[in-house]
């Protein structure tokens, strides 16, 4: 996660954590696509930034990508308090989520997919606008979150019953998108090309 470029938060949040220099996040983003290693990234919302600070921040991204073809997708993940953080801030706002949504799509290229965690947008209908916004990932849903233990995540039959009178469905995927799957090698590329045939054909079935 970048979570934000702004050196400015080295002072407060980032005070003790000296691998969140935005250089060296920046060189890890570049390294990994030199490398060709799909990733994913993203910002943390509502710890002391501006709104011009996600942009710089997007386009940073937005750069490296154009360059290099690597990053998957970008979460854009509403700043929540939890009980184990020391960092005292009220929460981001998740009814900003739509708009800060739509305007990081406009920022970041096509290809790349944004994702929202469902378990710090409590709002069902904003949920949907999130989506409705273009953001196209819900994230791993497992029984505990481990970066925001306080926010239980929803389950796959909750999420269904929000998102189809949207007109939306909730579809699994790997945590490498497809097309990455060339990047793939030995074993690991191997497993991949089997789950996608055996998708492929449960698919053609219906």
């Amino acid at each position: 996660m970048l979570e934000q470029l702004t050196p400015k938060l080295l002072n407060t949040v980032h005070r003790h954590a000296p691998s969140k220099l935005p250089e060296v996040r920046l060189q890890q983003l570049q390294w990994a696509g030199e490398l060709q290693i799909p990733f994913t990234t993203g910002l943390l919302l509502g710890i002391g930034e501006t709104e011009a600070d996600w942009w710089e921040t997007l386009a940073a991204i937005s750069q490296l990508h154009q360059k290099y073809q690597n990053i998957q997708e970008v979460i854009l993940q509403p700043h929540s308090p939890g009980s184990l953080q020391s960092f005292d801030a009220p929460p981001f706002d998740p009814h900003r989520l739509p708009e800060a949504i739509a305007q990081a799509r406009e920022i970041l290229p096509a290809d790349i997919t944004i994702q929202i965690p469902p378990n710090l947008v409590v709002d069902e209908g904003w949920l949907l606008a999130c989506i409705e916004g273009g953001a196209r990932d819900l994230g791993g849903i497992g029984p505990k979150d481990e970066v925001n233990p306080d926010y239980p995540h929803l389950q796959a039959q909750t999420l269904r019953k929000i998102l189809e009178p949207g007109g939306w469905e909730l579809v699994p995927r790997l945590p490498v998108y497809p097309q990455f799957d060339d990047w793939l090698t030995g074993d690991l590329g191997q497993q991949v090309k089997k789950y996608r045939m055996k998708i492929n054909a449960q698919a053609n079935q219906h």
